[in-house]
């Protein structure tokens, strides 16, 4: 990601009307924002010592990296979250406030109210108010919750009303609040701890909703619903209490990296050459990779140890920029060499010696390549007008070539015929006929010239194995046939598109043939060491060896006459 990309994904977060919500990711972000600020940082500083250290020009890098926005933008969303923090709290302080005056108003009805219909309406007109109060502090959750449904059953069984409900009423009741609490159970497999308090808070008004169930069977079912309740309850406090521990584990970590590199930097402006630089500045990398792989810390404290990091690193940074700064002079040399390399392509591009323009353009783009970087004010403008002098040749040379393509097309077609007429060959019974004619095939191939770079391999493998096949069928043995085939593939291989390659490769296995039968012959002389001279038997085998001895140097002297006739391309 680039700078940009940080300040516009924290300008879209930040314009999120639920800016809450969005804190997490934010923080995320500006974790990742630093480190990547502390990468280029880091990536400049490299890059500076590897100027330094060929002798080219330091690079001028950029220092903000987009800082002064982002956090400009940040700031502002943070203020923008503390109103909201602060707005939230008030919110949920009124609420709480309106939810404690439902409960006295509620205990009111259940304690003095004696006539069921007012009863009732003031339990349905609490009840129905209590649903349009939104959150509370969540540490008073759990008792106003447990309050208000103690309320709200004793309302049930002190009120008359359950004699004017029918059973299949507190049957269906139940059904439903045995499916809550299945549900209930089922947040468990619920990963995110912020979807687990909303189904939570969710279910527990429904389970107020759904209205009373048989008294033999409230109790247990009373029981089951707490149960689980207070099971997601325990595994939502388990995770903020782990969290609050891992961040302080973490921060930690980090102040023991701040403790062991502070020694190190000590007297870092009395450092004097390159290799000490380069020591110190591997050293200090090393705990920066260390710092980015631990997590966050609590908030406030992460912040403060990140700025104290931050401090001792900038410190060795600068010191060592000092330390490198004449170093800018050598790429105001490199400049000055590029843009002779471009006055000399500028001087040849409208040249149609292709093969030679050609050669002496690469040369120059290998020449550019090893004088390096000429610094970021010179470089992109440089390069510009080298490639495009590059360009204007090559486009020249293609627009030549395609004209050539053409005859390519015509030569195809003439291969093609040929290699009808030579399927459709059959073999006269003459031996010394049906070589000629196979060699006439050869050399009317080679003539007709090339062929398109797209069927050039399958036109030559398509002659190789018609020609391998004739020659197949000769009737030859022994040293005639051997000397025959190699003089076939010889013939074969001039044909190819790449036949130098093809020989040298040719070359090789033959080559490769010869070296093992030298260590064939080494391990057979080795081996008549070990043969005792008054044994008859070893005498046999000692004879045996020798013979195999003179068979490997009669086919190493054949594969050497091979290799002669091989022409040098």
């Amino acid at each position: 990601m680039e700078s940009t990309d940080f300040i516009d994904r924290l300008k879209e977060l930040a314009a999120n009307e639920d800016v809450i919500a969005v804190s997490q990711e934010v923080n995320e972000l500006r974790s990742k924002f630093s480190d990547y600020v502390l990468e280029e940082e880091r990536k400049a500083q490299v890059a500076k010592l590897e100027a330094q250290e060929k002798g080219e020009e330091v690079p001028e890098t950029e220092t903000d990296f987009g800082k002064e926005a982002f956090y400009e933008i940040y700031d502002a969303y943070k203020a923008a979250r503390k109103a909201a923090v602060d707005e939230l709290k008030a919110i949920e302080e009124r609420n709480l406030q309106q939810k404690r005056g439902l409960i006295a108003k509620l205990k009111d009805v259940v304690q003095n109210e004696e006539n069921i219909g007012a009863a009732f309406a003031a339990f349905k007109e609490v009840q129905e108010e209590w649903k349009t109060i939104g959150d509370i502090p969540r540490d008073k959750r759990n008792d106003i919750q447990t309050e208000y449904s103690k309320l709200i059953e004793d309302f049930f069984y002190n009120i008359k009303i359950y004699k004017e409900l029918k059973d299949h009423d507190f049957n269906r009741n139940h059904q439903l609040k045995m499916e809550l609490i299945e549900k209930l159970k089922q947040l468990v497999e619920v990963k995110s701890i912020k979807e687990v308090e909303t189904q939570l808070k969710a279910l527990q008004n429904d389970w107020e909703d759904i209205g009373p169930v048989p008294n033999e069977k409230w109790e247990e079912l009373k029981d089951l619903y707490w149960t689980e309740v207070r099971s997601v309850y325990d595994r939502i406090n388990r995770f903020y209490d782990d969290r609050r521990s891992e961040q302080q584990e973490n921060l930690k970590k980090k102040q023991a990296i701040i403790d062991a590199l502070t020694p190190e930097l000590e007297g870092i402006e009395s450092l004097d050459s390159v290799k000490e630089w380069d020591d110190k500045t591997s050293l200090v990398l090393d705990y920066q990779k260390q710092w980015k792989g631990i997590g966050f810390g609590p908030k406030k404290e992460n912040d403060k140890i990140w700025k104290e990091f931050r401090a001792l690193c900038d410190r060795f940074f600068e010191a060592k920029k000092g330390f490198f700064k004449e170093a800018n002079a050598a790429f105001d040399a490199v400049a000055e060499k590029k843009q002779k390399l471009i006055e000399k392509v500028e001087s040849i591009k409208d040249s149609t010696d292709w093969k030679e323009t050609s050669n002496q353009i690469i040369q120059l783009q290998k020449e550019w390549k090893k004088l390096g970087h000429a610094g970021r004010r010179n470089e992109q403008k440089l390069w510009k007008s080298f490639r495009a002098a590059c360009d204007h040749f090559f486009s020249a040379r293609q627009a030549h070539f395609d004209e050539k393509d053409k005859q390519f097309e015509v030569n195809q077609k003439a291969k093609e015929a040929l290699l009808e007429t030579i399927e459709s060959y059959k073999l006269p019974d003459s031996k010394e006929e049906a070589l000629n004619q196979l060699k006439t095939f050869s050399k009317d191939f080679n003539e007709i010239g090339h062929v398109p770079m797209k069927v050039k391999d399958a036109i030559y493998n398509r002659f190789k194995k018609i020609m391998d096949t004739h020659y197949g069928a000769l009737k030859m043995e022994g040293a005639e046939k051997d000397r025959v085939l190699f003089q076939a593939e010889i013939e074969t291989i001039s044909s190819a598109p790449n036949a130098s390659r093809k020989f040298q490769q040719l070359r090789n296995d033959i080559r490769q043939q010869i070296d093992r039968e030298k260590k064939e012959i080494n391990l057979l002389e080795n081996n008549l060491g070990f043969f005792s001279s008054n044994s008859k038997g070893a005498d046999a085998l000692r004879k045996d060896v020798e013979k195999k001895i003179d068979r490997a140097n009669q086919k190493i002297d054949g594969l050497k006459r091979k290799l002669k006739a091989i022409p040098n391309e």
